[in-house]
């Protein structure tokens, strides 16, 4: 770290945060532990500060070395990972379509009950939700489902594939 007296920024707490994190699901510090530094990390106002808050722990460079070399599927699925082809994402065996049809029966059953609970036939507002989704999906399948913002993602960031 910089000289201890210089003042931190908030990308210098949240990286103290993710190194926090990481020991603490190494099992380096209780949770109780983690929430103390955590908070402490937050209101640091200095490098020295957030350099007291991991002096006890081990250096990252070892940390990275402990961690086992994960071989496979070079795009593991991740919550907004990348689509691949138009009915599915990367290795998930849910498509899209699935959930935009799961998504469609919600709300127009939702419609429905209020439809019939207030015994007045109601605006067909459930196309507001399902109409726009159901157009980008159907056109995503007719053009390939394609992506190329994710391919640029994964290519400034090749330590995340």
């Amino acid at each position: 770290m910089p000289e201890p007296h210089l003042r931190a920024g908030d990308t210098d707490r949240a990286a103290v945060a993710a190194v926090l994190g990481r020991h603490m699901a190494a099992g380096r510090l209780t949770v109780d532990e983690y929430d103390e530094r955590l908070a402490r990390a937050y209101t640091a106002r200095t490098y020295g500060e957030l350099d007291q808050l991991t002096t006890d722990l081990p250096s990252s460079d070892r940390t990275r070395a402990a961690e086992p070399v994960r071989h496979g599927n070079p795009y593991p699925v991740r919550a907004c990972g990348p689509v691949f082809g138009p009915w599915g994402w990367g290795g998930r065996t849910e498509s899209p379509w699935r959930s935009w049809l799961g998504t469609a029966l919600i709300v127009i059953a939702v419609w429905a009950v209020i439809s019939i609970a207030t015994r007045e036939f109601l605006p067909f507002w459930p196309i507001w939700v399902i109409g726009p989704w159901g157009a980008i999906l159907l056109a995503r399948t007719l053009t390939g489902g394609r992506d190329d913002r994710h391919e640029q993602r994964w290519e400034r960031y090749p330590s995340r594939r």
